[in-house]
């Protein structure tokens, strides 16, 4: 076995998790399949989805950075979301929720997701898009991982490479550093405070 060595610099970094009361023993491992290689999975992230092999998967999510109306199919989201083409999302649980067609990673601020059918509802710069389970034309979406937790600390994510983390069920964390988080998903994680 050859030596391996990975060159990195280190980063200031402010942490999200300022009280971690609880969290899943042990830690747990994510699935990074669904994750962009090279990105970060950022402390904050919505966790949940725990499948056979005892992966836990993140619930995705992207901040849109202007308005949207009603009739929008082009969502220009913050840089740093784990959206692929061919996931689908929605603005809510039990609106609409359709595939991702292609996503714009051109513009140095912003990407645009794409759709060909508008999610039909309005929202304002800040809020969330979230992974959906399917397509809906109406109001039957819902989440693709019920959310279980949140990471409590940032890891790179390596291609080929599943990632163990911290998983924080009860706790208090920095709404204005982590992740997009939607009031469903604040519904679905009573253990966590945001502030």
């Amino acid at each position: 076995m050859g030596l391996k060595i990975d060159r990195k610099q280190d980063k200031r970094v402010v942490h999200a998790c300022t009280h971690m009361l609880a969290d899943i023993p042990n830690g747990v491992t994510v699935c990074s399949s669904e994750l962009v290689a090279g990105g970060i999975l950022q402390e904050g992230t919505a966790l949940g989805g725990k499948d056979a092999a005892g992966l836990y998967h993140v619930v995705k999510t992207a901040r849109l950075t202007e308005d949207a109306t009603a009739t929008t199919k082009a969502y220009k989201v913050a840089k740093g979301h784990h959206f692929k083409v061919g996931d689908f999302i929605m603005l809510k649980v039990g609106a609409k929720a359709y595939k991702i067609t292609s996503i714009n990673t051109s513009e140095t601020l912003y990407d645009t997701i794409n759709v060909d059918t508008t999610l039909g509802e309005a929202a304002t710069a800040g809020a969330a898009l979230v992974l959906a389970a399917a397509e809906s034309a109406d109001t039957t979406s819902a989440f693709k991982y019920v959310p279980k937790a949140m990471t409590g600390d940032s890891y790179d994510v390596e291609a080929l490479n599943n990632h163990f983390v911290t998983a924080v069920t009860i706790g208090q964390f920095k709404e204005s550093v982590i992740p997009a988080v939607s009031d469903d998903i604040k519904a679905a994680l009573p253990g966590i405070s945001l502030i």
